[in-house]
């Protein structure tokens, strides 16, 4: 009799972690298949580590785009033209801190079966589950708004569409994005991949060019210092387009795409090797924005500076950028940055879209079509793009991309803390939970992150106070409904942090039984019986979201 295949799911206790997986059902009678399931078992074992890490790569590559997208393109060159190599050491503690909390969100899925917004929706009470939501859609379409200006700069550029119109025309983006995904997911990002590192070629070649000195980017990279007027709030806004809190939500839920193995070895090997790529992929990244930095800062910063060079360098943005890359790449500078800057915009894209069909479908439980999900987000995201070009052009947009970032910075702590907690609870993740060195290096930079936008937050909003020109009565009336916001802000950290969690989502397996124990090392499962076999735990419910295999 032939073994039949089903869909199951294994039983959680208290809301938990419901693992889905394709169970092998088979009769007594059947000890050949089972025999042979018990060989193939042994020879994904005994697979080579190399390609057992190659079958992981994936997540964290595409992840990773994110941290190369226009929003990081604009600070980098601001940070550069604005304070030099000063900030250097905002970008190396950010891509530290992003490669640290990228690892836990992929550890979390992997050891639980469920994505960020799942587990949050599991543990929460309802109020707060809708207000996480809503906090977690708006850092989507923040995060959004960049690109939606970065592609319109680029088409402003390769075809003098004003700025405004090249918003409007970022809706077609959208259809051009799915029309080249019919030919495989991959091969999309393969080809954004390469056009992204054209760019990062550009501002290598040119950083060979100009020769920073090593000495300045060296103690820009490890000396902190916040000198100069917004040099606080352009590291903020490095920061919030550096780590967004999207991508948690993104890769905790990416790595169910991959099939791993159901047992203690094979969720560590995964975590080990999902590790790996993440640190591969921010790697590349780090450099790459180290590179702008570098570029940015050298040309505008040391030296005798050109007056026409000054001047371009007051007012950057990634409209003007291009002229950083005129000795190496000569007339043809703009052409090529403006072709990489929409491929920028293009993967970042991709990345927004899967992480907000992931948060609507973890906490709402909802899906949506692929292309209708980034059809609503690019659609919310092109309003205050369009009216912000309208009223204030290109320095309006490159300003609003700022602004964007640091809304984003300020959104982190509603998904970095429950990360936090859930990756160093034992009820979440029984043995695989955080050791203790990580659990107080994450949290020491977790809090710092937190502490300072809200130390910005507040002295920000009371400099305005003291010193803009409205009547004092106008004065009054905004700080009466402001200061409220900021402490339910600051109410609403508290209560994250402090809240203590009551779901119990991972499930301890049964020391008593010999069997049970034996098969949980090896990747089986015992719960239908000693004859039935569960192979690798597999989430067929994102199925129809086009990952990379």
């Amino acid at each position: 009799m032939e073994a039949q295949m089903s869909t199951t799911v294994t039983p959680s206790l208290g809301g938990g972690s419901n693992r889905i997986v394709a169970v092998n059902i088979t009769t007594p009678t059947n000890a050949v298949n089972l025999q042979n399931h018990q060989e193939e078992k042994n020879t994904t074992h005994q697979k080579p580590g190399w390609r057992k890490f190659v079958s992981h790569v994936g997540p964290g590559f595409l992840v990773s785009l994110a941290y190369l997208d226009p929003g990081n393109l604009e600070t980098d060159l601001q940070a550069g033209a604005n304070h030099g190599f000063e900030l250097l050491w905002v970008v190396l503690i950010g891509l530290i801190f992003a490669l640290i909390i990228q690892s836990l969100a992929a550890n979390l899925g992997v050891s639980t079966g469920k994505h960020l917004s799942e587990v949050c929706k599991a543990e929460y009470p309802i109020f707060v589950k809708y207000c996480l939501w809503l906090l977690a859609e708006v850092a989507v379409i923040a995060a959004d708004i960049p690109e939606v200006i970065g592609t319109a700069f680029a088409l402003n550029i390769l075809f003098h569409i004003p700025v405004w119109a090249g918003v409007l025309l970022t809706g077609l983006s959208t259809l051009l994005l799915l029309g080249l995904q019919r030919y495989g997911a991959r091969k999309l990002e393969l080809l954004i991949a390469i056009l992204v590192f054209v760019m990062a070629a550009c501002f290598f070649g040119e950083m060979s060019y100009v020769k920073p000195p090593a000495s300045g980017v060296l103690k820009g990279m490890f000396v902190p210092k916040l000198k100069g007027e917004g040099a606080t709030a352009d590291a903020i806004a490095l920061l919030g387009a550096l780590v967004m809190p999207h991508n948690l939500f993104l890769h905790s839920a990416l790595v169910l795409s991959r099939k791993v193995p159901n047992s203690v070895r094979g969720i560590n090997d995964a975590c080990r090797y999902f590790l790996i790529e993440s640190g591969i992929a921010l790697f590349i990244a780090f450099l790459i924005n180290v590179a702008v930095v570098s570029v940015s800062g050298t040309v505008c910063t040391v030296g005798n500076v050109a007056q026409t060079t000054a001047d371009q360098c007051s007012d950057i943005t990634l409209n003007s950028a291009s002229f950083l890359l005129q000795n190496v790449l000569g007339k043809s500078s703009s052409t090529i940055y403006a072709i990489a800057l929409f491929a920028s915009g293009q993967s970042s894209s991709i990345t927004g879209t899967y992480a907000g069909q992931f948060i609507m479908q973890g906490f709402l439980d909802l899906k949506m079509k692929t292309w209708a999900r980034n059809l609503m987000t690019r659609s919310i995201a092109i309003t205050p793009s369009l009216i912000v070009s309208i009223i204030g052009g290109p320095q309006g947009a490159g300003r609003l991309i700022i602004i964007a970032s640091m809304i984003l910075s300020f959104e982190l702590p509603f998904a970095l803390i429950p990360l936090l907690k859930f990756s160093s609870s034992s009820t979440k993740m029984g043995p695989h939970k955080n050791s203790i060195y990580i659990i107080v290096i994450s949290w020491i930079l977790g809090l710092a992150i937190i502490g300072i936008n809200i130390y910005y937050l507040s002295t920000a909003f009371v400099d305005w106070l003291i010193h803009n020109n409205l009547h004092k009565v106008a004065n009054v009336f905004i700080g009466i409904a402001v200061f409220p916001l900021m402490a339910a802000y600051i109410g609403a950290v508290i209560y994250l942090m402090f809240r203590k969690d009551r779901v119990v989502t991972y499930i301890e397996p049964e020391k008593d039984d010999a069997m049970a124990q034996a098969h949980l090392e090896t990747g089986l499962n015992n719960s239908f019986g000693p004859r039935d076999v569960t192979p690798v735990p597999f989430r067929e419910d994102l199925a129809h979201i086009q990952l990379p295999e």
